[in-house]
């Protein structure tokens, strides 16, 4: 696969997180920031400023690019530790807030991990969110389960933008309030329509309800 055909690999947890926000933003080029964004991305700057040091056996390297021809995918990791003599590489993603519910940072952290392989010629068996929040890191085992996640939504991701179709909006009370694509997406007055049987189950109930009472059959 040509360089210029490789997706962004950050795009996996937009894709995870929310195909159609991942649509507005890869297929049909939009974007908007809010609070949440900025406080990320001013993080990621701090964290992304490059450069290298050495602790003991242990390097680290910043802004380290990144490349995947298997799954098609390029970015940069924010922090990539070598260590010991053979310099395993042990990749460290940096996330504002805390732990999610969803695998959404897992996914993207394995994706990191998967371009490392191919570019060490190495096995990576864990890697570490670092959350912003609790300023704390999380270890994450890259076991069978999150690797075929990874893939599938990787595979995913270059099928729509490939097809070049944003999803319909499905509003989530969970997600959508804190989207800085809400505006863009419009998940309330764009969402889908109820199922045609759902929408006759309450006309139904509707016109019973308005019925007099002795037209019902009731004394």
């Amino acid at each position: 696969m040509d360089a210029d055909d490789l997706l962004p690999l950050s795009a996996l947890q937009h894709q995870l997180f929310c195909p159609r926000q991942c649509a507005l933003i890869h297929v049909e080029r939009q974007w908007r920031e809010n609070a949440l964004t900025v406080e990320g991305r001013l993080l990621h700057d701090a964290v992304d400023a490059g450069g290298r040091d050495r602790r003991g056996t242990v390097r680290t390297v910043r802004s380290m690019p990144l490349r995947s021809h298997r799954l098609g995918l390029a970015g940069v990791a924010d922090l990539v530790e070598l260590h010991g003599a053979d310099q395993r590489p042990y990749p460290v993603e940096y996330k504002r807030g805390r732990p999610k519910a969803h695998r959404a940072d897992e996914v993207q952290l394995c994706a990191q991990a998967i371009c490392l392989e191919e570019m060490f010629r190495t096995d990576i068996a864990e890697g570490a969110l670092f959350y912003g929040e609790n300023r704390r890191r999380v270890v994450v085992r890259l076991d069978e389960g999150l690797r075929a996640l990874t893939e599938r939504t990787a595979a995913d991701l270059r099928a729509m933008v490939e097809a070049g179709r944003t999803p319909p909006p499905v509003y989530e009370a969970a997600k959508c309030p804190n989207c800085s694509m809400i505006d863009l997406c419009r998940p309330r007055r764009l969402g889908r329509p109820p199922p045609v049987a759902d929408w006759l189950a309450r006309q139904l109930e509707d016109g019973e309800d308005a019925m007099p009472s002795c037209n019902r059959g009731e004394s």
